[in-house]
């Protein structure tokens, strides 16, 4: 159904399009774009939700020690590499997270390379490596006794915690002074054992907290007397402090020392190819690495799905000295993923990128898309008016993204991706077609997008207002031109 409107110069009939045709003229740009990959989409039984999640790392040695939510595991990056011949060479991650690819691809005797813009994830990464490479059997004996003697207890030195305006009042006033005693007796140790201690502690701040990670922001248990909304929420139990660092020192320990009684229990992981991290966003590194220098590129992007890293790991950010400026300036440096990203000047930032930019602007789904949101937001049917700057930002930024990997793969090298597809205003965004038949542009052709067998499903207020309509989850294989 359409309405019709007078110009008021020529006076001829002029057709309006209401929301459904334009949500049907989406559908219909969908499904031309479905059809030209239709033969490239395959259901892959193998492809469970813990694979492609943090889940499947719960029980891997080293990979379970802190739980980042966005990772996917250790054993999807395993599976990849056997079914498509991965077995040598080097390997990039360019949002390396907290470096599950980057360790499974060393475990395999690959080079490694990431970048990462959050230093939470560097800690992380530089945790890990530490503990493989640097510590000593008398460095490991040091940690054991720390979980044992509980030593920071005996002490009434305190170093101030550092908090963020959002994470004031985050934990129970013992456990704050426990985190304070903690983190002045760490200094009194050799550099390697305190940077582990204080991995350790990173590990359980969201245990032994009244938060819980939640996407878009942290989500605060009643108990903190903070409300959200008109519901109480209740995170269950909340560790003690002494029990969940000594479990997890404990935990360390028994996945990476020789002195553990329980070694034989979890066979070590060796990282016998060499790891490198670049700190920054990867619209910043990308440039400046070598043309066809990777013999795969293994990666998980943030989704265009309106997830604040900044806001859910604010406990560690804050605890690592991120303050309030450089959380503003983490959050606009990232890939385009929250309603808070300004828009980028892309060319500014780097002058080659005028042909993604020019892909973008001529895709006619994304461009379908990006009318209807920004029609959306002038009617005020957003519940954010920062919705369609943020998908436009995702995309076009992506695209810039996907002609780096282009140059900096081998010809014939394959670039594997995990990613969501996401629903705005009723109007379902495949996020996978769209990005494949941009990396089509680049030189890459489409070997496969792998589907998860169960769709994910949608917001509650998506549901509410449109319907339960399942979403795919997949995982991409494109392949460059040889």
């Amino acid at each position: 159904m359409t309405q019709a409107v007078l110009d008021p110069v020529t006076f001829p009939v002029i057709p309006l399009l209401t929301q459904d045709d334009e949500l049907a003229g989406i559908v219909h740009l969908d499904k031309q774009l479905l059809h030209h990959f239709i033969a490239m989409l395959t259901v892959e039984p193998a492809l469970t939700r813990p694979l492609v999640s943090f889940q499947a790392n719960k029980t891997r040695p080293v990979y379970r020690w802190y739980k980042y939510k966005e990772a996917f595991s250790a054993s999807l990056v395993e599976f990849l590499f056997h079914k498509y011949g991965v077995m040598s060479g080097k390997v990039l991650d360019p949002f390396a997270g907290s470096g599950t690819a980057l360790f499974a691809a060393s475990v395999a005797g690959m080079d490694a390379d990431g970048i990462e813009l959050l230093p939470i994830g560097r800690a992380i990464i530089d945790a890990k490596k530490m503990l493989e490479s640097e510590f000593t059997p008398e460095d490991f004996e040091r940690l054991l006794f720390w979980s044992t003697e509980r030593i920071w207890e005996q002490s009434e030195e305190r170093l101030t915690l550092p908090e963020l305006r959002i994470t004031k009042g985050a934990y129970p006033e013992d456990t704050k002074v426990a985190i304070e005693k903690y983190s002045a007796a760490c200094f009194k140790e050799n550099a390697k054992v305190q940077a582990v201690l204080r991995f350790a502690l990173i590990c359980i701040l969201e245990s032994v907290s009244y938060t819980r990670k939640d996407g878009q922001y942290l989500r605060w248990d009643y108990r903190s007397g903070r409300r959200q909304g008109d519901t109480l929420f209740d995170k269950g139990k909340i560790l003690g402090f002494g029990q969940a660092v000594c479990a997890k020192i404990r935990e360390i320990i028994e996945d990476m020392s020789p002195l553990s009684g329980n070694a034989g229990l979890f066979p070590v992981e060796r990282f016998n190819g060499n790891i490198k991290i670049h700190d920054g966003s990867c619209l910043d590194i990308m440039p400046v690495l070598p043309d066809n220098s990777y013999d795969a590129i293994i990666t998980s992007p943030p989704y265009c799905n309106r997830y604040d890293y900044t806001r859910t790991y604010a406990l560690e950010l804050a605890l690592i000295g991120t303050d309030e400026d450089d959380i503003t300036n983490l959050r606009q440096r990232m890939l385009s993923c929250t309603v808070e990203n300004r828009a980028k000047d892309l060319l500014y930032m780097n002058q080659s990128w005028a042909a993604p930019v020019d892909v973008a602007n001529g895709h006619k789904l994304l461009q379908a898309i990006l009318k209807y949101l920004d029609g959306q937001k002038t009617l005020g049917a957003l519940n954010n008016n920062g919705i369609p700057r943020m998908v436009r930002g995702y995309f076009y930024e992506m695209a810039c993204v996907i002609a780096e990997c282009s140059r900096v793969l081998k010809p014939g090298a394959p670039l594997f991706m995990v990613n969501d597809n996401v629903r705005y205003a009723g109007a379902s965004v495949s996020v996978d077609l769209i990005l494949s038949n941009i990396a089509e542009a680049f030189g890459f052709s489409v070997e496969s997008i792998l589907v998860l067998p169960n769709g994910k499903g949608n917001s509650s207020q998506q549901m509410g207002e449109f319907g339960r309509e399942p979403l795919r989850k997949c995982v991409y294989v494109w392949r460059k031109a040889f």
